[in-house]
């Protein structure tokens, strides 16, 4: 039996869909994402279903990991419960060794079976990335610890606890993540093939970065898109969480400009961590026997339709990349297959003769690697808290809000015709039809999906109704 591919999985904290050089944003440089899209398959229509947290990011990576759907997870999607397998868990049954680096924000029960081996270990949702409170691996699974974290040593009141073993200082946290996955593959002499989940805390905010990647965007050349705003129109019922306070209101062409040209930087910072781990799999001659997989865990806004933060359905929030490259994967594929992060799991199953665990619920992608046709599904389904539903086919999207008990808002866009989402048509009589048909849908996948049954459905559904 031939030795299974090992599997790098780069995965990205906040990063847009549409901040790869390669599949058409010209302003950013992305050479070593650019090499993944020229050796593998880009999914340029992939999707988190938003979230059930301000902290969008919790409820996606818990999706990721257990394969499962947004209102199928524990709560918030804070922790992982042992009855849901996780992939890392599934990939060590089947005999890989299993290492994690970075942002883990499911627990850290739910981590310790997941990993044989890892180091760096964040299992927060944010930090300073030139301090990182973190975890060395605990072969014991306990990973308990809080030291004193100082976020600011000049102020008062300012130390918290964090659950950490020690603070990573000095080594900006795409550094301190790779450098930790390069210790892994320098020592690794197994038989076995091995997982690297390298998670990563860029391009999340306090946005910061090396001086030399900073130089490389000033604020004056950025763009800002056809849809930005000073503020968004109506209340989408978070317009005031801490994603929406980093910039001030109304919000400032110069300071959007500024925001855009810092997470550029982040993301070319990112990027150059990526050749690192390609220039050790190649030193060590296992550079075409591992599988790659880069994703992001949620969008951003940036000012576009006035907001900042990821707490939405718009297209800048709920798009996220999606690339596999690497044995069993065809170079220079672009698909507009519909994907969800959570088809992530069930994809590399197939890809490496993994059994798929009866708790996953996502669809393999395999199939849409070599069939244009091949749709995967022909809708999505979005939802936000107790605030906002959503529902996308091939060519419309709808959004429904429900804010402060009652139904205050529907949104329709042709995504096709319109991709900024700028032009509300749900009230052109013209469109009265396709509203009525996405109504439907929409209530069809809330059932599909359990949401009525969910604590955020509930809630929602009700004023939806009233």
């Amino acid at each position: 039996m031939a030795r299974r591919p090992n599997i790098v999985f780069f995965f990205t904290d906040d990063q847009r869909f549409d901040t790869i050089h390669a599949l058409g944003n010209e302003r950013i440089s992305t050479p070593n994402i650019d090499r993944l899209v020229a050796n593998g398959v880009a999914f340029t229509h992939a999707h988190i279903p938003c979230g059930t947290s301000g902290a969008v990011c919790m409820p996606s990576r818990a999706m990721l990991n257990s394969g499962r759907s947004l209102f199928h997870i524990e709560g918030a999607g804070q922790s992982i419960p042992d009855a849901h397998t996780t992939l890392g868990e599934a990939l060590r049954g089947a005999g890989y060794r299993t290492f994690g680096t970075g942002k883990w924000h499911n627990g850290a029960r739910a981590y310790a079976r997941s990993f044989t081996d890892g180091d760096e270990i964040f299992f927060g949702g944010m930090a300073d990335h030139w301090n990182v409170p973190a975890f060395h691996y605990d072969p014991t699974g306990a990973y308990k610890g809080a030291i004193p974290y100082i976020e600011n040593p000049m102020a008062t009141n300012t130390v918290k606890y964090r659950h950490a073993d020690h603070i990573a200082c000095g080594k900006h946290s795409s550094e301190l993540v790779v450098g930790a996955a390069l210790d892994f593959i320098a020592a690794y002499e197994d038989e076995a093939p091995f997982y690297a989940y390298i998670a990563f805390l860029a391009p999340h905010d306090p946005r910061s970065m090396p001086q030399q990647y900073r130089e490389m965007y000033s604020a004056a050349d950025m763009v800002l898109p056809p849809n930005f705003t000073g503020g968004h129109p109506f209340d989408t019922g978070a317009l005031h969480i801490r994603d929406e306070e980093l910039a001030a209101f109304p919000r400032n062409p110069d300071e959007t400009k500024r925001h855009l040209a810092e997470y550029y930087a982040m993301i070319s910072h990112l990027d150059a961590q990526l050749g690192r781990v390609f220039a050790a799999l190649e030193a060590k001659g296992i550079l075409d026997d591992t599988i790659f997989v880069f994703a992001g865990d949620n969008g951003l806004a940036l000012g576009q339709h006035g907001l900042f933060g990821k707490q939405n359905c718009y297209e800048h929030s709920v798009r996220v990349p999606l690339i596999f490259a690497g044995p069993g994967v065809p170079k220079g594929v672009r698909t507009t297959a519909y994907a969800y992060l959570f088809d992530i799991f069930p994809t590399l199953c197939e890809l490496t003769g993994t059994p798929r665990p009866a708790s996953v619920e996502g669809t393999s992608l395999v199939p849409a690697f070599t069939d244009p046709a091949c749709g995967v599904r022909d809708t999505l389904y979005f939802a936000y808290t107790d605030t906002q539903r959503a529902v996308k086919n091939q060519r419309f999207k709808l959004i429904e809000y429900v804010v402060g008990g009652k139904h205050i808002m529907t949104q329709l866009f042709d995504t096709v015709a319109d991709p900024w989402e700028t032009k509300n048509l749900a009230a052109d009589p013209d469109f009265a039809d396709i509203v009525d048909q996405l109504r439907t849908e929409l209530c069809r996948l809330r059932d599909e999906w359990d949401d009525r049954q969910s604590e955020w459905g509930q809630r929602f559904w009700a004023g939806y109704e009233a």
